[in-house]
């Protein structure tokens, strides 16, 4: 079970005995998964945390590695931030909270929590060694630049394994912070090209120097959202409920990526009686259709089902085309789109002010917020929670290949109330299939080809997952790794005191 990252307790003292005297040398301490959920709950003090940049390889940085950063990511906030759709820009009354990932910090993406939930636990097990191994971080951007950057923090060398394809800004800012340019891997294809990552890695990880941290199996990538993405986004739901008296959340929606983001929906189904809906690229429809291909809706991953998602616990399935995604950041990132929106929609400004925090995977959770809300349904007093992974920072140079090909023309306001027309307004509840007990089972099975005859996992850990006392159990796991993190962090500091 140590590489689903399932342990516990110490692996490996001598592993463990060189890690902590890495960190007493670095005067580094780990936040506990209780602190990211609550950052209210950190012991040190946030004063010298504002003078800290939050785009610094800066220690400090880790207890910036939750929901609650404010806009310059350098405060904290009550609420997390987020932007609530109105009808104006989403053309159906029920309103649409999108939680925004660009206030983490580093790479201005949530893709850091999932990184840190990875790498830590291995750490305090002595399951991963910062001074003889390397950290391979494989993913189509995010997780990897989020690997890369936790790793760097930690004294650990980290490598980062991704599609060729990807977005200029992803490699860009992977050159800036990797130790040597051999430490991106470029793999053949775009989003959809899992499996070549998957083979890539499989070849690095002969050498038992690299210890490669796949976030579609590891529980700690899951556990994460459980905890905190799922705790951020009750709070915006009573946020919300706040400012609108009686409304009540219904819906969870996030595309599938690795599914880490998808343990919210237990977190809330828990809680607040919600449904989750899992979403995906119609042009590779997998859970949908056992369908394959390619599209451009960067971050969501495809073509497998992630040995991370609870697929007996979902209830929906959606599928986005990448038409409507690569159009509408050309609506949502260009003066032309905003003026449209302000001046014929009358799109309110604090809405046009947050749209440079949606990147292509946040408009592709948009579009399928509008599609579920409007199969299930639902009204003004329900509400549907859903996430912007990252910002649109990250994807300019993509607005722009995309404006080039679309709209070789310019992008006026015909294009842009066209768009609109078609992708918000004509956003319709086909490809929206409602999971029976046959359709969970169906998706459930198709994940055996990946893990159990590709990857290596036992029948028995696949099976295990049907059950939802598995998934229970495993949040024991929180507190047995913080408490681990807290003795972790106390020998580091004896150490450092000497």
């Amino acid at each position: 079970m140590t590489r689903l990252g399932l342990e516990r307790e110490v692996v490996d003292r001598a592993v463990y005995d060189r890690t902590v005297a890495r960190f007493a040398a670095a005067r580094l301490r780990l936040p506990t998964f209780a602190e990211l959920a609550d950052p209210s709950r950190v012991a040190t003090g946030q004063a010298p945390l504002e003078a800290v940049d939050p785009d610094a390889p800066d220690g400090h940085n880790l207890f910036r590695v939750h929901w609650y950063n404010d806009a310059r990511r350098q405060g904290r906030t009550d609420v997390p931030a987020h932007v609530v759709l109105p009808p104006e820009i989403t053309g159906v009354d029920t309103p649409i909270a999108v939680a925004l990932g660009d206030r983490f910090p580093m790479i201005r993406a949530h893709k850091v929590l999932a990184a840190y939930a990875c790498l830590a636990p291995r750490l305090v097990t002595g399951q991963f060694d910062p001074t003889a191994q390397k950290a391979i971080w494989p993913s189509t951007g995010n997780y990897c630049r989020g690997g890369v950057a936790i790793s760097r923090i930690m004294g650990c060398h980290g490598v980062a394994v991704l599609p060729e394809g990807m977005s200029a800004e992803r490699f860009r800012w992977l050159e800036r912070w990797v130790a040597h340019p051999a430490d991106i891997v470029r793999t053949p294809g775009t989003e959809s090209n899992v499996k070549e990552i998957y083979d890539e890695c499989a070849v690095l990880a002969r050498d038992p120097r690299h210890v490669v941290f796949n976030q579609f199996c590891e529980f700690g990538n899951y556990l994460a959202h459980y905890a905190c993405t799922g705790r951020a986004l009750e709070h915006v739901a009573e946020a919300v409920a706040r400012t609108r008296p009686g409304t009540r959340a219904r819906v969870f929606v996030a595309a599938t990526g690795s599914a880490g983001t998808l343990a919210a929906g237990d977190y809330l189904k828990d809680r607040l009686g919600t449904r989750t809906a899992a979403v995906e690229a119609l042009e590779c429809p997998t859970l949908l259709y056992n369908g394959f291909g390619e599209h451009n809706i960067q971050g969501i991953g495809d073509k497998h089902v992630p040995l991370i998602h609870n697929v007996m616990n979902t209830d929906l399935v959606a599928a986005v085309s990448d038409q409507a995604t690569d159009r509408l950041a050309v609506l949502f990132g260009t003066p032309g789109g905003h003026a449209y929106l302000r001046d014929r929609r009358r799109v309110p400004r604090e809405v046009l002010d947050q749209l440079c925090s949606i990147g292509l995977s946040g408009i592709c959770n948009i579009v399928a917020a509008i599609k579920v809300s409007k199969y299930l349904g639902l009204g003004p007093d329900d509400l549907v929670l859903t996430v912007a992974t990252d910002g649109a920072e990250m994807y300019l140079s993509e607005v722009e290949r995309i404006a080039r090909r679309d709209f070789p023309d310019g992008f006026d306001t015909v294009h842009a109330a066209e768009t609109f027309a078609e992708h918000l307004a004509g956003a319709a509840t086909d490809h929206v299939l409602e999971l029976g007990a046959r359709d969970r089972a169906r998706i459930f099975n198709l994940g055996y080809y990946t893990w159990v005859e590709q990857q290596g996992v036992s029948v028995a850990e696949f099976v295990a997952r049907r059950d939802q006392a598995f998934w229970r159990g495993l949040r024991d796991l929180l507190p047995a790794w913080d408490a681990l993190i807290g003795e972790f962090n106390a020998r580091a500091a004896a150490d450092a005191r000497g």
